[in-house]
């Protein structure tokens, strides 16, 4: 049995409010292109999705990367 989490897309609107990924359609198109963020899937001519668990990873991997600040 394929893990749910696999076959769920995300749509711009909720990449925007369920994971707080702020980028313009533009900028997204451009880090992909760059092949800096999770490539999209076409469902019609006028309706892209990207896989939840890529978008998922992506972020885990910006968190990772950046510069640990120690506390006082």
């Amino acid at each position: 049995m394929a893990e749910a989490n696999s076959e769920r897309v995300v749509t711009l609107s909720q990449l925007r409010e369920q994971y707080g990924v702020p980028f313009s359609r533009v900028h997204l198109w451009r880090l992909e292109r760059d092949q800096k963020f999770p490539a999209r899937v076409r469902l019609s001519e006028r309706r892209i999705v990207w896989r939840a668990n890529e978008i998922e990873s992506y972020l885990a991997r910006c968190a990772a990367d950046r510069p640990h600040q120690a506390t006082a």
